[in-house]
């Protein structure tokens, strides 16, 4: 094994534990501040729909489809539908859009 692999492993130990240990070590008490609670708990929203609504436009391959599907899931999830339903709705959408634009092509 090498050490440049072993090095790799505890530097994303340390990368990956870092944020879970230091709010535990600073944060002993019960946080009262609005702002803070709220912030805290839309962070992970934001960091996750931050990482993958990038990737949604390159998902099918045709930048078209995806955009479609991406605005037929913001509608439907707009309205309050469940996300099975709006995922399921954006896939069937996605593909339809793919198929009609290869006909067309």
């Amino acid at each position: 094994m090498s050490y440049y692999f072993i090095i790799c492993v505890i530097v994303m130990a340390v990368f990956t534990y870092l944020p879970r240990m230091l709010p535990l070590t600073f944060f002993r008490k019960e946080i009262k501040s609005p702002f803070i609670q709220s912030l805290l708990y839309y962070v992970p929203y934001a960091v996750l729909s931050s990482l993958t609504f990038p990737s949604v436009f390159y998902a099918t391959g045709n930048i078209y489809s995806a955009s479609i599907a991406c605005l037929v899931a913001i509608y439907f999830s707009y309205k309050n539908k469940g996300l099975v339903f709006v995922a399921g709705v954006a896939i069937v959408v996605a593909y339809i859009v793919n198929y009609v634009f290869v006909l067309m092509v």
